[in-house]
């Protein structure tokens, strides 16, 4: 059952991404601008974050950064989710992020989309 709902929180994440990356899509020409621009913001995220290395190994000001950071909170959910350890503190942020993204992204990807059609 974790792992079901490991998945969907990842979904829900995921969802919640892909319109940030759409309105990129929007505002730039090609697809390898899309690209680029996506890897530039996730690749430092998910390297500053506690899914290769635990956050007491960093130094103090990184620890900081990794414990607000959106992919350690996802990380931390899921694997608790999976481990069968209370994390509903952490799903719940998640969800919180994942609906502010929708919130905020959504309507404006919305708005461009019709600015441009």
């Amino acid at each position: 059952m974790g792992v079901v709902a490991s998945l969907g929180l990842l979904l829900v994440f995921s969802f919640s991404l892909s319109w940030i990356w759409t309105l990129v899509g929007l505002l730039v020409r090609t697809d390898n601008a899309v690209f680029a621009i996506s890897n530039m913001v996730m690749f430092p995220l998910t390297f500053v974050s506690n899914v290769l290395v635990p956050p007491e190994t960093l130094p103090g000001w990184l620890q900081a950064f990794v414990e607000v950071n959106p992919i350690s909170v996802l990380v931390t959910a899921i694997r608790g989710l999976m481990h069968g350890v209370p994390v509903a503190g952490e799903i719940g942020i998640v969800l919180l992020i994942s609906a502010g993204l929708v919130a905020v992204f959504g309507p404006l990807t919305m708005w461009f989309y019709r600015r441009k059609a």
